[in-house]
């Protein structure tokens, strides 16, 4: 894992969960988080692949451990709760990233498989942030950033599931952002446009390419700073906002 090129210390003595941790994108702000400072929980179902990016970021010199969690799972977020209270005894940044997808027209869509992705990208998100306010209350400058898509507010043919559950994290961003905001924990929404990760490897050759400006999917590193500035003190006034990094995808 090549080291991001930033300057370190403007997340230093920060706590930070990151879902979805042991690739991708989410292994991206973890290693950007790291660079910038946090301690990084990492936490994902992918266990082989989440321990190796645990080596490569402390490898780097960054603090970093991995948990197991699925996402859809209020028990499992419980124990990651209690881990890190016992550790910490605070959470400072959250960044529900964990997500999957699933292409079939409507049509053709199984209720299992539309309830599986909303269970994972927005019941997941949900659960994370129900469990979890009592430790981002206690935080130093507590911040949320859910990660939906430019298929959220736009939609896309075959994405009906996925498409709907990261529209929802758009309304549950906004409504989070408003109860959340006496108590200082601001929340905001990344919303990527295309962008080369192992989750969407399988998707048909070109994808949202030719409809974006600048022709080509987003590197990793780029959400990673997105993500970095919506949780630093940089963003200290940005809350319930979609920061879309789209390549110009939504001008169109």
């Amino acid at each position: 894992m090549t080291a991001p090129t930033v300057a370190a210390g403007r997340l230093a003595g920060r706590v930070a969960l990151v879902t979805g941790g042991a690739r991708g994108q989410g292994a991206a702000h973890a290693a950007r988080l790291g660079a910038e400072g946090a301690t990084v929980l990492l936490a994902d179902v992918l266990d082989d692949e989440g321990k190796i990016t645990e080596k490569e970021l402390q490898d780097s010199g960054y603090r970093s451990t991995y948990l197991h969690l699925d996402v859809a799972e209020p028990g499992d977020w419980a124990a990651v709760r209690d881990l890190v209270d016992e550790r910490y005894g605070r959470l400072d940044i959250l960044v529900n990233n964990a997500g999957i997808i699933h292409v079939t027209e409507i049509a053709e869509e199984s209720l299992a498989a539309w309830n599986q992705v909303l269970a994972v990208n927005l019941t997941g998100a949900f659960l994370g942030l129900h469990t979890l306010i009592p430790l981002l209350r206690k935080g130093t400058g507590p911040a949320v950033v859910n990660t939906s898509s430019i298929f959220g507010p736009s939609g896309a043919v075959g994405y009906a599931a996925y498409a709907a559950s990261k529209a929802g994290l758009l309304g549950l961003t906004r409504t989070a952002a408003l109860e959340l905001a006496p108590d200082g924990i601001r929340v905001n929404a990344l919303v990527p446009g295309g962008v080369s990760t192992p989750m969407n490897a399988a998707e048909p050759d070109g994808g949202v390419v030719p409809e974006t400006p600048l022709g080509r999917r987003a590197d990793v590193a780029e959400l990673a700073a997105a993500v970095a500035f919506l949780v630093s003190d940089d963003a200290s006034f940005v809350t319930g906002t979609e920061l879309v990094v789209d390549g110009g995808f939504r001008t169109r």
